[in-house]
């Protein structure tokens, strides 16, 4: 059985974040559903409340154990010492266990670009998976973010590393892979009811983005404005797979950057909508070998681009929702995207991309 450990990032810390949680938890089902032995692990940033650490704490094991990985999470704080390294305390598993969890993995799929080398240094395997293409680059180039040396880079963006990238590639090989989304968790559901086009998004994206332009260094803000505050809507996983189901489709702008940069990006909320039979009509990131256009899925640039995709869809809606689905089962089938990156990340070729 392969083992694989998923190494994911702020979810424990965020627990009014239900969409961020299935970011994850995509790719964790997949894996299990593939047959890997999947383990959670995941950086803890304590408060100096202890009753709030504790509460926010069984949160997160009760979503785990909704979804069958309540003795699977390895959580790690990292403790400040007098010695030159911090001390990796683990939270949820005896350090033993947990050490030894992490030498016999076979992959470590890692989200946390920031993460503590000593995390990856046993594994088998290293995976890094950008799901900010564009962004991660940026941050990685003018030292933003230090990210350890991984076996294999995965990005969702499909410029990164072409030609065609106006950002660099940080003299790393990525290869491109599309955002998954379980099929079987996130059903077909069709209501002509449903009335209302919607979106889940935070208004802050907690960083600008620096860039140089002339010669100088420029800090951009990279915040999509919204009317409300997504955890009032999708403050759990449950409620935010309601919020979508309910929906009667997707429509919704990109950050800022990821326009500016052009990088193909589609959301995993989106995808979300797009195997729950929901029609989507979201922003334009950049030129596309495989998301389609005019039907089941819109990219529009304008606000009468938008208009017109919406009057579209209404014209002939249960059309619009089977081929919602059909893109999904398509282009986003999580077994079948998670299968190929086992198979890259695990093939001795890939050694040489070391970086």
């Amino acid at each position: 059985m392969t083992t694989v450990v998923v190494s994911s990032f702020d979810v424990a810390n965020y627990p009014e974040g239900g969409g961020h949680f299935w970011v994850y938890m995509q790719y964790v089902q997949a894996l299990r559903g593939l047959g890997c032995d999947v383990w959670w692990l995941e950086q803890f940033r304590p408060w100096k409340d202890p009753d709030r650490n504790a509460q926010v704490l069984a949160a997160f094991r009760n979503r785990l154990e909704r979804f069958g990985l309540g003795n699977r999470a390895l959580l790690y704080a990292i403790e400040p010492t007098t010695q030159a390294d911090a001390r990796v305390a683990f939270l949820t598993a005896p350090p033993q266990e947990a050490q030894s969890i992490l030498r016999r993995a076979d992959l470590v799929l890692n989200f946390h670009y920031g993460i503590d080398p000593r995390l990856l240094s046993g594994a088998r395997r290293t995976a890094l998976v950008d799901i900010d293409p564009g962004l991660t680059q940026l941050w990685m180039s003018n030292g933003q973010i230090q990210v350890p040396p991984h076996d294999v880079y995965f990005t969702i963006g499909e410029t990164v590393g072409t030609p065609d990238a106006t950002f660099p590639d940080c003299g790393l090989t990525w290869l491109h892979i599309h955002p998954p989304v379980c099929l079987d968790l996130w059903p077909y559901v069709h209501d002509p009811r449903c009335t209302t086009f919607t979106t889940v998004a935070g208004w802050w994206s907690g960083k600008w983005v620096k860039v140089k332009e002339e010669g100088r260094e420029v800090c951009h803000d990279n915040n999509k404005r919204i009317a409300f505050l997504a955890r009032e809507v999708a403050s759990s996983p449950d409620a935010y797979q309601a919020y979508i189901q309910q929906s009667r489709g997707e429509w919704s702008c990109a950050k800022p950057f990821f326009v500016k940069l052009q990088n193909a990006w589609v959301s995993d909320r989106t995808t979300c909508y797009l195997a729950s039979g929901k029609p989507v009509v979201v922003q334009h990131t950049g030129p596309s070998d495989y998301l389609p256009h005019g039907e089941g899925m819109f990219r529009f640039r304008t606000t009468a681009d938008a208009a017109a995709a919406l009057d579209a869809i209404n014209s002939d809606y249960p059309r619009h929702c089977r081929a919602a689905r059909e893109i999904a089962e398509a282009h986003f089938d999580a077994r079948r995207i998670l299968s190929g990156i086992l198979d890259t990340a695990l093939a001795p070729a890939t050694q040489a991309l070391r970086a």
